[in-house]
């Protein structure tokens, strides 16, 4: 055994012992959770934790590594605050949009009668789900008909969030106004952009001036509260019920087969499933992307899709989002992962899901 390994292996003993220590230090986190829930108390206690970090400090005999392992227990005592915070809470599920979003109602498909937030963009849901204020996030990644939601691509590059599940919604859109109004009353018409490109054939019929709004749920409460009968939005018959309003045309998408992927991200990595997700970027050589699929075929993954985004911090620099066939807990992926790393410049493994039941 050269020296190299020899240190690997003494890393996994310590590795090892440390997975030990650290369930034994949730056992103790659970019986102080126990305290806290009888007295009614807050889950943080700064006094405490500063008490904590100053004796960690203390215990660490190199200066040179104090300040490291002082981060390693703050990062504990994050995870011991969110482990308390769920038992308290229970399971939470966020979602962009309001009551009655696309969004909600495949968050209710998927998680009914689980504790629901709201936030208002895809952003806060990602940084819900990283920071732990919920435990899965869903968000809309791509439509059948007018391709994918690019915002949630780079939100995926750019956080430390997996995915780990995927469920398919039909999409069926619908022009609502107050109760009573005539299609012919309409001047204004509100919904999301995506909305209207997917009902675009039906409204170019029309005489009605279109609006984009920030989210279809939004743009239907907003009607409602306007109490104008001029006004009309596009969305959900869900929506139309939640909000009083009526159906002035139902299913006025341009396409009969309009069904939208939503993704759930976790920041936890999947246990297992049958289909991956990387990102990557490569270095501006030759056949250096024709060299990353080369990889990934000549390891006998099956490559179901890839698309390239611009990043948009660097211009005419792209990354690239692929997805694969295989079990992305796997020896095989990471064998995979760790060829690849040598011709990219950067790589993540994004997650995975079982492909025959998406979710």
């Amino acid at each position: 055994m050269d020296h190299l390994q020899r240190a690997r292996a003494e890393i996994n003993e310590v590795d090892a012992e440390m997975a030990k220590l650290f369930e034994r230090r949730m056992a103790a986190v659970r019986q102080v959770l126990e305290y806290k829930r009888a007295h009614g108390l807050p889950v943080l206690d700064a006094g405490r934790e500063q008490e904590v970090l100053a004796r960690a400090a203390a215990q660490i005999e190199d200066p040179a590594l104090r300040r490291y392992y002082t981060r390693v227990v703050e990062r504990l005592m994050e995870v011991s605050r969110a482990f308390q915070s769920r038992q308290l809470e229970g399971f939470r599920v966020g979602y962009p949009g309001v009551e009655g979003a696309f969004s909600h109602i495949a968050a209710s498909r998927i998680f009914p009668g689980r504790s629901q937030q709201s936030f208002v963009t895809f952003g806060e849901v990602f940084a819900a789900v990283q920071s732990g204020a919920v435990d899965v996030g869903v968000v809309p990644f791509e439509n059948s008909y007018t391709g994918e939601v690019g915002e949630v691509l780079d939100l995926l590059w750019r956080h430390n969030c997996y995915i780990i599940g995927r469920y398919d919604l039909e999409i069926r859109q619908n022009l609502l106004a107050l109760p009573g109004a005539r299609l012919e009353d309409l001047r204004q018409v509100y919904s999301h952009h995506q909305a209207i490109s997917q009902c675009q054939s039906w409204l170019s019929g029309q005489n009605f001036e279109v609006i984009p709004y920030p989210n279809t749920a939004l743009a239907a409460k907003y009607v409602s509260e306007c109490a104008d009968k001029t006004k009309g939005a596009i969305a959900s018959a869900d929506t139309a019920a939640l909000y009083g309003l009526s159906i002035l045309a139902a299913d006025i998408n341009t396409s009969a087969q309009n069904v939208t992927r939503f993704i759930l991200i976790s920041k936890t990595p999947p246990a297992g499933g049958d289909r991956f997700a990387l990102v990557f970027t490569v270095r501006h050589d030759a056949g250096a992307l024709a060299k990353a699929m080369q990889i990934i075929g000549g390891r006998g993954f099956n490559l179901e899709s890839i698309r390239s985004r611009s990043m948009k911090e660097l211009p005419w620099q792209y990354y690239f989002y692929a997805e694969a066939v295989g079990d992305p807990s796997s020896a095989a992926v990471m064998e995979l992962l760790e060829e690849l790393s040598g011709a990219c410049s950067e790589l993540k493994l994004l997650g995975g899901w079982q492909g025959d039941r998406k979710i």
